[in-house]
């Protein structure tokens, strides 16, 4: 009739889980039962990550000459073995034995509140009843103050406490249980009808069961009570329904009425088995598959008072039959603790619990319970106590300063409304507008003799590529989206190739210039526009062909890199091909590397306007930036990784216009005298 005890294994587990109680000790009484007790709930602590400090036995007797004696053995034997730090302890064993052991702590100790054991903690299984042990009336209860007892569950049956009032001992003749229960109850004997009445000494019989202290005599329905009161009712269930089958069975088979033939106790068994009723507190109740009665457990606390009595308060229970996550309730605000707790919920714990951000780690030669604490590695967190191993965040998600939670990143992008972005954007734009100026400026002046220097038509297309230069800096601002990622890289490549090829062009119709003024030289033949447009043509080519088997192959697209800085995800363009992109970048790097070394060559050569030396600076200022510009690129990340491009592409193309086309401007606003054919044949002569 009573729930399975493996189900109460469980729930005791459940109660020190949900009150984080991993740290506890266990006494079992010394006996088989005791043995058992312990080979089955040490293995399920285990699993479920819960230690036993200390585990003792209890004697079923306490055979000591002395009080001495008995002082001596607690003081060596219990007391040296409790773990401090453990201030929950499992009770096992049956109502004597906790009896015994009542006072074997309250004779053992003179210092009875004060000694290690008192003060805990104690969850007693559904085994011991405190009323029996509550016939110790001499000795302080006190011990158990705050218990948490495992009952099976009982319920209020209409009319029991009325029938208890009503008991009186005379009322069952023969029935010594009931007197020999009075006597001891009420301290008086009951009288005798034999012999005279002694009325300050006998009992009169008209005693109540009421006035009794919950020790000696509780008036509302016990556990016991309760599952006999069940058990009575389902045999009574069971005959009945055993009396209608045959009694069915019989009006089919023969008209005859007969009285039912002798009944064996296991004729009974198939009816009990499928029997299912409401008793009369309203309880549904039925037997298992198992043929055990479905039940559960209720969590009694025990609250005692100075006079030896106490209380019992239901605060939950235990159903093994619901869902496990509906199958465990208690409530803590009705609990009662042991003063030293000053009503907090108490620790059992080997070791202060590792808080968020830390992670467990284990202490060589103990128990897993007892653990130190480390910080969680720089990438990981923890977010719960205790935790067993630190975890990454998600992608999107980055570890606050104490790792102990994740934040969400903030996107990182560099877009025209930041303060950098708003910065670079200012100075293209104004920078193409300058270009602008300067190519309006030639095309007025195209007549005179600096312009048509050098090929007119060079200059107007490395203006006009410088002007597309500036402008194809904005493809990298803003959020990146699949046209822009496609076309930045490409348009970037070609665009620059085509000017630093106009500027090579400029220098390679300097030095053949030149070479064409001697006397029989073969070279007047390459002088004019087929030279430099076929340099152009052919260096822009090259580099669109790199670039139009890097779109083929692998183009860029837009991507987010989640891991490169901490708390930003960074919405860029992916390459695509890192390869493909270096192939470009070097291409232009070597186009500017020979316009260098070309000009260089060629900057003493007597030219009117001297441009191979402002050719031999604007290279070198366009070449020192883009080498500087590849360890840069590497070694940062996110917004500024885009604003180094970006920079490069303005102070190289910016180097360009200012030293190429600066001294040119000069002459023609504030110096036009100088800008005639006159003052060049003059120039060419002086030198010569």
């Amino acid at each position: 009739m009573a729930p399975n005890e493996s189900h109460q294994h469980m729930g005791i587990i459940q109660l020190l889980l949900h009150f984080g109680w991993i740290w506890v000790g266990l006494l079992a009484v010394d006996d088989e039962s005791g043995e058992h007790f312990l080979k089955t709930i040490e293995p399920l602590l285990s699993k479920c990550g819960i230690c036993l400090a200390v585990t003792k036995r209890i004697p079923k007797q306490a055979n000591f000459n002395t009080v001495d004696d008995l002082h001596v053995f607690f003081t060596e034997t219990y007391a040296p073995s409790v773990d401090t730090k453990a201030n929950t302890f499992i009770i096992y064993g049956d109502s004597m034995a906790v009896i015994t052991f009542n006072t074997f702590v309250y004779l053992g100790d003179p210092d009875y509140k004060e000694n290690i054991l008192f003060g805990k903690v104690w969850i007693v299984t559904g085994q011991i009843d405190f009323a029996t042990s509550g016939l110790q009336r001499g000795i302080d209860f006190q011990f158990f103050q705050g218990a948490i007892s495992f009952t099976v569950h009982s319920n209020e049956i209409p009319g029991f406490r009325k029938f208890l009032r009503n008991i009186k001992p005379y009322q069952a003749q023969g029935d010594d249980f009931l007197k020999e229960f009075w006597e001891q109850a009420f301290f008086c004997p009951l009288a005798d009808p034999q012999e005279p009445v002694n009325v300050e000494e006998t009992c009169t019989g008209e005693e109540r069961l009421e006035v009794l202290p919950a020790p000696v005599f509780e008036m509302h329905m016990t556990c016991d009570s309760y599952s006999i009161y069940n058990a009575v009712y389902a045999v009574a269930h069971a005959l009945h329904a055993m009396y209608t089958t045959k009694s069915n069975h019989r009006s089919t088979t023969d008209a005859k009425t007969g009285e039912l033939q002798d009944l064996h106790p296991w004729q009974l068994h198939p009816f009990l088995q499928g029997i299912s009723f409401n008793n009369s507190a309203g309880e549904m109740l039925s037997f298992n598959e198992k043929k055990e009665m479905e039940g559960r457990f209720d969590l009694i606390n025990l609250v005692t008072f100075p006079n030896h009595s106490f209380l019992k308060v239901r605060v939950g229970w235990v159903d093994p039959s619901a869902p496990k996550e509906e199958g465990f309730s208690i409530n803590e605000e009705m609990i009662v603790w042991q003063s030293r707790f000053d009503q907090m919920v108490p620790l059992s714990v080997c070791n202060n619990p590792c808080y968020p951000g830390n992670v467990k780690k284990k202490k060589e030669g103990e128990k897993f319970c007892c653990y130190d604490c480390e910080e969680c590695p720089e990438e990981k967190v923890s977010d719960k106590k205790d935790m067993d191993a630190c975890f990454k965040c998600p992608e999107d998600q980055y570890p606050n300063r104490n790792h102990d939670q994740c934040m969400p990143k903030k996107v990182s992008v560099l877009s025209y409304q930041d303060p950098l972005g708003i910065t670079l954007a200012s100075v293209a734009v104004s920078s193409s507008l300058m270009t602008a100026l300067v190519l309006g400026l030639f095309i007025k002046h195209s007549d005179t003799p600096i312009v048509k220097a050098n090929n007119r038509d060079i200059t107007y297309t490395l203006l006009v590529s410088l002007l597309l230069c500036f402008l194809s800096s904005l493809l990298f601002l803003g959020q990146p989206r699949k046209v822009t990622c496609f076309l930045r890289q490409p348009a970037f490549g070609i665009i620059f190739s085509v000017a630093v090829s106009c500027v090579l062009a400029k220098t390679v119709t300097v030095v053949v210039a030149f070479m064409a003024t001697k006397p029989g030289s073969s070279m007047r033949k390459w002088v004019g526009k087929r030279l430099t447009i076929s340099i152009v043509l052919s260096c822009s080519l090259l580099q669109g062909a790199i670039c139009t088997v890097w779109i083929v192959k692998s183009p860029p697209f837009p991507d987010t890199d989640k891991e490169s800085v901490m708390g930003e995800i960074i919405l860029e363009c992916n390459e695509g091909s890192v390869l493909m992109f270096y192939i470009a970048l070097g291409y232009m790097g070597f186009l500017s590397l020979i316009s260098l070394i070309v000009a260089f060559l060629a900057r003493k050569l007597p030219d009117s306007f001297n441009e191979a030396k402002f050719i031999t600076f604007s290279m070198l200022i366009f070449c020192s930036v883009w080498l500087s510009f590849v360890p840069t690129y590497l070694s940062t990340r996110g917004k500024f990784m885009v604003a180094v491009e970006i920079f490069s592409i303005l102070a190289s193309s910016a180097g360009l216009l200012t030293c190429l086309f600066s001294p040119k401007c000069f002459i023609i606003l504030l110096r036009p005298e100088l800008n005639s054919r006159e003052q060049l044949i003059r120039n060419k002569t002086s030198r010569i």
